[in-house]
């Protein structure tokens, strides 16, 4: 698989999300179907993400809300995403 450049890419949707919350719950007009630099992917650690989902989903379903708030925490520290 090859990796696709910047100019074909798709918004991602939580960037997509945030950029609606932003413009009064509404897509705004100029957000099409190619990544904009406010929605284009961000790099971040794949293998550590899936770590973190894997040990928030554990938590909740085994109801261990101190593991599943430290392993949001930790996420939310991390995400490069995150502004």
């Amino acid at each position: 698989m090859t990796q696709s450049s910047k100019t074909d890419q798709q918004p991602e949707a939580l960037e997509t999300f945030a950029a609606a919350a932003r413009n009064k719950s509404r897509k705004p007009d100029d957000l099409g179907l190619t990544a904009t630099p406010e929605t284009e992917p961000k790099a971040a650690d794949l293998a550590q993400e899936e770590q973190d989902a894997a040990e928030i989903l554990n938590a909740g379903a085994t109801g261990d809300d101190a593991k599943k708030d430290e392993a949001i925490a930790r996420r939310a520290r991390t995400d490069k995403r995150a502004g």
